[in-house]
């Protein structure tokens, strides 16, 4: 649903009826809506594609006042507000004030990406006898490899969205099929992600796909989070915990070299708190590689449970965003390659290390990786994972 208006929906679980008691609402009035009392969904037009089809923006409110945006382009989270310890909302995560600036150049922020989130080396893989060729759209080292699915991933595209209220939370149905051969990957593959903003102010995320042939399938959030607010400086100062003692080395392009090694006695180990600030300069060859913290990490908990994969604090606003995964891995970028070029909803300019991102997912290059957890989906099989960001203050 594309509306060139903005329009809302409400929702009470008194109400809910066949259609889950989402109602439509008139055309929003000029004077300020009232405090939500359950959670609301509203809709406003986020600007235009060069193709000329219109983006949707979709505003879910639970009954806290907490706030998240999502634009069915690129299925990207462009806003996030929650409570600091003295209960003021700030938006937390980078992003762009509509979707024409998201179009001409972004990061990643705030979207799905896929079908392969992370890198797959020199663009290539093999899979059931035949060699498949993507696009290298991305040269860490000067070593040219896949990223994000590639020159039209995901991020790129514009989703089939259906907004759901169901009880104490908003939710937002996203849906998308990739045809086969699409970026050179097999199969024709639907996927549904699904945001739910709860109750509790947990932004929920469900991933779900089929696939008519054997293709690679590996799907995350690429949110860059700030908890003191956009645009308000660096992330050096936030304390992070992983509930992961181990990590996959690269090489100079940023591709696993194969091995799984303990995190102890090194700067990646997170396994008790410590500033993203604290040895993100020190000397050492993993660090350098990334120009910083650009690493996956091996999650502790076992395959397929969910489990706390990551704590994260920051001092000044007193939030905390947990983060919990089925997946077996979490990506964690510092923001190294943010130079100032983004100018984001604030008005200011994203510089070096103003945001960073926690992605759970599958490991980098696990299809030319046979001693990584698989990422292939077969025929008759479905892929589900989910992961929640959870906020709370301290």
């Amino acid at each position: 649903m594309t509306p060139s208006t903005s329009g809302s929906f409400r929702a009470s679980s008194s109400r809910l009826g066949l259609l889950g008691g989402l109602l439509l609402a008139s055309t929003l009035a000029a004077a300020p809506a009232p405090a939500p009392v359950s959670p609301a969904i509203e809709m406003t037009s986020f600007g235009r594609l060069p193709d000329g089809r219109e983006a949707t923006l979709y505003r879910l409110t639970n009954a806290r006042g907490a706030r998240v945006e999502i634009t069915n382009y690129g299925a990207i989270v462009v806003r996030l507000l929650v409570p600091d310890r003295a209960g003021r909302l700030d938006d937390v995560v980078l992003g762009y004030p509509r979707v024409e600036d998201y179009v001409r150049a972004t990061p990643y922020f705030g979207a799905i990406v896929g079908r392969y989130g992370n890198r797959i080396a020199q663009g290539r893989f093999t899979l059931d006898g035949q060699t498949y060729t993507l696009a290298t759209n991305n040269s860490p080292g000067g070593r040219p490899c896949h990223l994000h699915g590639g020159l039209r991933g995901f991020d790129k595209v514009l989703w089939q969205a259906e907004p759901v209220v169901e009880g104490e939370r908003a939710g937002l149905r996203l849906r998308y099929r990739s045809r086969d051969g699409e970026e050179g990957y097999p199969g024709n593959l639907d996927v549904t992600v699904h945001y739910w903003l709860e109750a509790d102010t947990t932004l929920r995320i469900e991933y779900e796909a089929s696939t008519d042939r054997s293709t690679p399938v590996n799907l995350t959030n690429h949110s860059y989070f700030n908890l003191r607010g956009e645009g308000s400086g660096d992330i050096l100062g936030h304390v992070l915990t992983f509930q992961a003692s181990r990590m996959t080395p690269v090489d100079a392009g940023l591709i696993p070299t194969g091995r799984i090694v303990a995190v102890k006695g090194t700067p990646f180990d997170f396994t008790t708190p410590h500033a993203i600030g604290d040895r993100v300069t020190v000397a050492d060859e993993q660090l350098g590689f990334g120009g910083g913290y650009d690493h996956n990490w091996v999650l502790d908990h076992p395959p397929g449970e969910s489990g706390l994969a990551a704590t994260v604090y920051e001092p000044f606003s007193g939030r905390v965003m947990e983060v919990w995964t089925v997946e077996p891995g979490l990506q964690f970028y510092c923001g190294n390659f943010l130079d100032g070029s983004n100018v984001g909803k604030s008005g200011r300019a994203y510089q070096h290390r103003h945001g960073f991102c926690l992605e759970a997912q599958h490991f980098p290059d696990s299809p030319n990786q046979p001693a990584f957890p698989t990422t292939i989906l077969r025929p008759g099989k479905t892929y589900r994972t989910v992961t929640s960001y959870r906020f709370r203050t301290r």
